[in-house]
């Protein structure tokens, strides 16, 4: 029989506690599928009299798909087309790089019909998170042709 290891829960770890746990899941996955090479880039909103960040989109390309992890427009310089210009930028990027589609995930209380305007479809949803909102997680196909977009 063999000798469970023990189970230790650890508050607020570090970073090398994480890479501990994620080295051997990325090794897994490499030998399925080859190696993950994550690439990350930002679309950066510059405010146009300092040059101070004040918004944006985080995207990282992985398994030929692309995962936006942030996008922030300040609430000022909403609904003038910076959320869609970030949108596709951040897709003829990734459509470039041979992206086949991407994915991201909202809040209800932010924009999911902003996403949904733009080709967008729900493929999930999580209730009360956080409480008295739902999360809800998104995708789009990409043409392999970035002029296309």
């Amino acid at each position: 029989m063999t000798t469970l290891p023990d189970i230790s829960l650890i508050e607020n770890p570090g970073a090398e506690l994480r890479e501990a746990i994620l080295r051997p899941l990325a090794a897994f996955n490499a030998a399925c599928t080859g190696p993950a090479s994550p690439e990350s880039f930002a679309l950066i909103l510059r405010h146009p009299g300092s040059g101070e960040t004040i918004g944006g989109l985080w995207g990282v390309m992985v398994y030929d798909w692309l995962n936006i992890e942030l996008i922030f427009v300040p609430e000022d310089l909403r609904r003038q087309g910076l959320g869609a210009s970030l949108l596709k930028h951040a897709e003829a990027f990734a459509a470039k790089h041979g992206c086949n589609g991407v994915r991201l995930d909202t809040f209800s209380f932010q924009a999911p019909a902003f996403y949904e305007k733009h080709g967008y479809r729900s493929f999930g949803r999580l209730e009360n998170i956080p409480k008295g909102h739902d999360r809800i997680y998104y995708f789009k196909m990409l043409v392999n042709d970035a002029s296309a977009l």
